[in-house]
């Protein structure tokens, strides 16, 4: 299940068999017992296996170490990121810790393993607003103060943002200068959610900006 999960197209039976470290045969009859139980696996010679979002299925039990590393996870979201991110996290740890046996519950909130470092201030933009209008791919008209101290007014498309150790970042096309361009979130003066919409699909949008990436240095400060 885990192996189909972190898959967003399909994958070949025998490639799945490999990384599990099993027969084609076990494999087979394995996502058969998996499709009886309600798992929504999907699959057609030559093209491969894919499961699909509407899986309801029992909670698979965690190890020491998956229970570990969201423990970290959520520490970190708490102290890097904004508000509502790090109550979601921690609402997300209160319901897992529900369900999980005593043992593994005290492992989850064990405190041998910290994140360490301060808190990044909650000054400039109000990152609740950013990831609005990336979900919603929705314009925002921003006020900017760039590395030398000059104001402008500008419209941008979210599409990233970035939890830095120091610092977060927002990258956007940049209606004023018709190109990607890297905000730091600390450099906000005014932030306002229009009802526009992007012209271009978010996911596009980050892919040229990857592609880009490749082929420059970097997506430049604005």
């Amino acid at each position: 299940m885990q192996a189909l999960r972190r898959r967003r197209t399909p994958v070949s039976g025998a490639e799945l068999a490999q990384e599990i470290d099993v027969s084609l045969r076990t494999l087979y009859r394995d996502i058969a017992s998996l499709q009886a139980m309600g798992a929504e696996i999907e699959g057609e010679a030559g093209v491969g296996y894919i499961l699909r979002p509407s899986l309801l299925l029992p909670p698979l039990m965690f190890s020491e170490e998956q229970i570990e590393a969201l423990a970290i996870g959520a520490q970190w979201v708490a102290r890097k990121t904004d508000d509502g991110l790090a109550q979601a996290a921690r609402d997300a740890i209160a319901k897992i810790a529900a369900v999980l046996p005593d043992d593994l519950r005290e492992r989850l909130h064990d405190d041998a393993l910290r994140v360490g470092g301060r808190p990044i201030e909650k000054l400039g933009l109000d990152l609740t607003l950013a990831r609005q209008a990336m979900r919603e791919e929705r314009k925002l008209q921003i006020a900017y103060v760039d590395p030398d101290g000059r104001r402008s007014e500008r419209v941008i498309w979210p599409f990233v943002l970035g939890f830095m150790e120091s610092t977060r970042l927002l990258v956007a096309w940049c209606e004023l200068r018709t190109d990607f361009r890297t905000f730091r979130t600390d450099r906000f003066e005014h932030a306002e959610l229009l009802p526009d919409r992007f012209p271009r699909r978010r996911r596009d949008l980050a892919k040229q900006w990857r592609e880009q990436l490749l082929s420059d240095s970097a997506s430049p400060l604005a």
